[in-house]
Order: structure tokens, then C-alpha cells, then sequence
């Protein structure tokens, strides 16, 4: 027992307990240290290792050995168990006797932590390069297919192989979503920051008069489209263009038989592009003076 200088007694602390280590600290830095290396480890192996898998070897340390070896078709891998058993863990391989293959979520894995930092929305996206034409210069961009259902649907084939859907039946769906979006007719479930173009009044409803010429023009646009649809093929057209629902959720909300909404956004989408692009009416032209009658 000691004395402080405030007179109060305490004891003292039996040996090795309520000492600080100083060398925990430094051992907390290496344990860190080498949970990235090993971490950097497996996601060096996940890249190496091929879709098909890799076959355990026989090592002389048994198998309980610090390093492994796998025989890929092009090479072998040197690997230490700790990464087996880290990948094993986390769900990304799977043993089938001797072989050792990914599962599906290793590539997600490594798509994610591979950039310097975490996108996680990277494997849920599907970019592909593409040409557009912007004030008569065409630009190489990235775009995304799993954007919006009308991307998807354009990758659906027929029975011989063409696609289901024809490319002016994709860009007139394309056309209605961007007007609908113009004429801000998307339903706004969180707080806009963005200034007022028009001028409203104090305690006012908010309508057409707060819109700008542009968004009015559309919502024009968007009425016209969908009256020469027709009540029969607008509604399809409205919920996958417009509010991005997919085939499933409309044939679950209209109650309609599988594989229908897809024939009937067909239809929607090829009246839709005549409304776009009427076809050129022929006039018959003549010329001849008063009472003139061509002969028989």
C-alpha cells in the first residue's frame, strides 16, 4: 500500500495487471499491418484465380502448411492458408474436393475494394461505351443499362435471335421519359434546394404557373403522346417509361397473364413512334387549265 499526496491510501496493483503496455500499442499497429497485407493478399489471389478454379497440390508440410500451392491450367499459385480461410469466410470460394473455385461474389469483391476507394455501387452497374451526338460533334461516353427498365428491355431478343423491341420503338420510349422528366412530372419525395424560376405568392399553391416555358411545353408534349396512345396502351406506356416499373410489377399490378406486358409496351411503343414520326402523306398534284379531263 502507498500514500498519495492527498492522503488517501490505494493499493497497489498485483504484478502484470493494471500496467499499461507500451508494446500493445505497437502490437495493435503490426496486427493492423497485417491484416492489410493478408487483405491485399486476397484480393491479389481473387484476381488470379480463374472462373474455373484451381487444384489443391500436395505440399510437404501437410495440410496444415503456412503456404499452399495451386495448379491453374496456365500457372501455379503460391498462396498463404490464412487467405484461403479469409476468403472462405467472407463467402467468396468454395472447395469441391481438391478444387478450389470463386463463387459469384468474388468478382463483386474485387470490383469494390479494387478502386482506391470503395464504389459500391460499381456491381450494380452495367456501363457500356456508346457514341452520342451533341451540336453536330459525337462524344464517346459511358452509359449505364441497368439504369432504367428501357435499357434492360433492349437487350431482349426474339425467337430468331433480332431484338424484341426495334430501335425507334426504344427511342420513342426514350423521347416520353426525357418529357416527362422535362415537364417535372416525376413525383418529388424529398426537399428540393434548387431556385424557383417563376414567382409565387406567399401561402399560394403551387401549379402551372410556377413552371417555366420548357417544362410547360413538355407537359404539352407528354399530354398529346399519351392521348394518341389511347386509354388502352397509355397506361403501360406511362408506367414503364415514366415511373421505370418493371414488366413483372405491371403484370402484378394490372393482374395480367406472364409475358404480356412486354407485347402490350410493344404495341404501345410502335403507336408511340408513328405519333413521334407520321408517316408523309402523298398529295396527287395536276396541272391543267378549267374543265380540263384527263382521257380514259
Amino acid at each position: 500500500m502507498t500514500e498519495n499526496r492527498t492522503g488517501t491510501v490505494r493499493r497497489n496493483a498485483p504484478e502484470g495487471k493494471g500496467k499499461v503496455n507500451r508494446a500493445g500499442k505497437g502490437g495493435n499497429a503490426a496486427s493492423n499491418g497485417e491484416a492489410e497485407r493478408l487483405f491485399a493478399l486476397l484480393l491479389r489471389f481473387l484476381k488470379s484465380l480463374p472462373p474455373a478454379g484451381a487444384v489443391l497440390c500436395a505440399t510437404p508440410g501437410g495440410a496444415d502448411a503456412a503456404t499452399l500451392e495451386l495448379a491453374t491450367p496456365s500457372e501455379r499459385l503460391r498462396v498463404d492458408a490464412r487467405v484461403l480461410l479469409q476468403a472462405a469466410r467472407r463467402g467468396l470460394i468454395r472447395r469441391e474436393g481438391p478444387r478450389i473455385c470463386p463463387l459469384p461474389e468474388a468478382s463483386a469483391f474485387v470490383a469494390r475494394h479494387s478502386a482506391p476507394e470503395p464504389d459500391f455501387a460499381r456491381p450494380h452497374r452495367d456501363l457500356v461505351e456508346t457514341t452520342i451526338s451533341i451540336g453536330g460533334e459525337t462524344e464517346r461516353v459511358s452509359r449505364n443499362q441497368s439504369e432504367s427498365p428501357l435499357s434492360a428491355l433492349e437487350r431482349l431478343k426474339g425467337r430468331a435471335g433480332e431484338a424484341y423491341f426495334p430501335r425507334e420503338a426504344m427511342a420513342a420510349g426514350e423521347r416520353l421519359h426525357a418529357d416527362f422528366t422535362r415537364g417535372q412530372l416525376q413525383p418529388q419525395v424529398t426537399m428540393r434546394f434548387e431556385p424557383r424560376l417563376g414567382t409565387s405568392v406567399k401561402g399560394a399553391r403551387g401549379g402551372v404557373a410556377d413552371l417555366s416555358d420548357s417544362a410547360v411545353a413538355a407537359r404539352l408534349r407528354v399530354n398529346r403522346a399519351l392521348a394518341a396512345l389511347g386509354p388502352e396502351l397509355s397506361g403501360v406506356a406511362l408506367d414503364i417509361c415514366c415511373f421505370m416499373k418493371g414488366l413483372e410489377t405491371v403484370e402484378r399490378e394490372r393482374q395480367w397473364p406472364p409475358r404480356s406486358a412486354k407485347l402490350m409496351l410493344k404495341t404501345a411503343l410502335m403507336a408511340l413512334h408513328r405519333h413521334y414520326s407520321p408517316p408523309v402523306k402523298r398529295e396527287m398534284r395536276q396541272w391543267g387549265e378549267e374543265g380540263f379531263r384527263p382521257e380514259m
